[in-house]
């Protein structure tokens, strides 16, 4: 009878112990989602193209900066983050609130431009997916992205839990697609772990490309949009649940950067392993669709233009979002929910209509977001660091160090950026 009583005190025991790791895995799928939208877009066309040219043109030797990349993500989106569930409010919200009537205008006419020039690299992806897969012309091609895009965003009328799991799905199709590029291409994994954890840059010219990859990793648009994504699951919480809340979001942020920074890797881990291994350096996104096919088989070259369709589709939805969210905070703008998506998606049509030659318009792009990042960042540091504004979820002293850091390092990248673009270098 003891034996008996035993095993079943045991059996009780592991069945409380699955109940409650069920009830915290349910609770922490619960509050997965905002990260996952997020981090659509540090995985957008434009990094595509600048993941591609390092990878065919110095081998492994860039992978470092994507991993760098990725650490300041982390670190930006958790402050958007932890600004939006302290107060209530998203971050174009609290500029209107802790800056002039005057500045909330000029950062409300840098974001949105920003917003603009996202969207419209975003379309061009999705665009060029129709076009590379099933010989779409560009402008028709344009049309269909943005009346996907349109339809993804309208989605949010039924709640923002039907437009995380649309995009969680296409971010599960990339990482497909990528994971069955990796599969073909058989890659040196051990260059692959030493470039990764030593950085390296073998010339002039890798400079120039590893600050192209920063720059097309950290984005502005987002940084604005996570705030703002975070109040769906923050409404009448007290400070402890908001504690919670933060805690919660950190994981969905981490979990969702790192699926971003495998997927970036394995974008320059199989340039570098088919191009490079080959001889041939890709500067195109076209270009590397039709060199995979001989190199590795229809199968590849499928994978890459269904990677970068949901890409463009994925990415060019959030756009459109960040632009709602900065129509509506810096300066109070209330127009309709249509109305706000058109006028993000509209010029990104226009472009593509004219027949802007496509590598042009990223670059265009890349550049618009140089000049917004740090009217974003700077703005998020301030605020974050305000004890009257973020009560106790002010940032600490060692927290603003490393805001400082980073802050510099992005602001001096991509003015190198921004001064090699003008002079022609890039």
């Amino acid at each position: 009878m003891l034996t008996l009583s035993s095993e079943y005190g045991l059996v009780l025991r592991k069945t409380e112990v699955n109940r409650r790791i069920s009830v915290r895995l349910k609770s922490l799928l619960s509050f997965l989602g905002p990260a996952f939208i997020v981090s659509v877009a540090y995985i957008d066309p434009g990094n595509f193209a600048t993941n591609i040219s390092g990878g065919s043109t110095f081998n492994y030797n860039l992978l470092w900066v994507i991993l760098w990349s990725n650490l300041i993500a982390i670190f930006l989106q958790i402050m958007s983050a932890k600004l939006g569930i302290a107060t209530e409010a998203n971050l174009t919200e609290m500029c209107r609130r802790a800056f002039s009537r005057k500045a909330n205008w000029c950062f409300w006419v840098v974001a949105e431009l920003a917003a603009i020039a996202t969207t419209m690299a975003e379309f061009l992806g999705g665009a060029l997916g129709f076009y590379l897969l099933f010989g779409i012309p560009l402008p028709a091609a344009g049309l269909l992205t943005g009346a996907v895009t349109f339809i993804i965003t309208y989605m949010q009328k039924y709640g923002q839990r039907a437009v995380e799991v649309i995009i969680a799905v296409f971010v599960a199709v990339i990482c497909i697609s990528y994971t069955i590029e990796l599969f073909l291409a058989k890659p040196d994994w051990g260059a692959v772990g030493i470039h990764t954890l030593m950085p390296s840059l073998p010339n002039g010219q890798a400079v120039l490309i590893a600050v192209g990859m920063l720059g097309a990793t950290v984005m502005p648009h987002v940084i604005y949009l996570h705030s703002q994504l975070v109040q769906h699951r923050n409404e009448g919480m007290t400070a402890e649940e908001k504690k919670r809340h933060l805690k919660m979001e950190k994981i969905d942020v981490i979990v969702a950067m790192n699926i971003a920074f495998i997927v970036n890797a394995a974008m320059v881990i199989v340039s570098a392993a088919v191009f490079n291994r080959q001889g041939l350096v890709v500067d195109s996104i076209e270009q590397a669709h039709r060199s995979l096919e001989p190199l590795l088989g229809a199968l590849s070259s499928g994978a890459f233009g269904i990677a970068l369709l949901a890409s463009g589709f994925s990415s060019s939805t959030v756009g459109a979002m960040a632009g709602e969210t900065v129509m509506d905070g810096f300066v109070d703008v209330k127009l309709p929910a249509v109305v706000r998506r058109l006028i993000t998606m509209i010029p990104a049509l226009i472009v593509i209509a004219v027949g802007i030659n496509p590598m042009q318009a990223l670059v265009l792009s890349q550049v618009c977001l140089s000049f917004a990042l740090p009217v974003a960042i700077i703005p998020m540091l301030i605020i974050t660091s305000r004890k009257d504004l973020m009560g106790s979820f002010a940032n600490r002293r060692w927290v603003k160090t490393i805001g400082v850091i980073i802050t510099g390092v992005i602001v001096t990248m991509n003015a190198v950026l921004l001064y090699l673009t003008f002079t022609g270098s890039v």
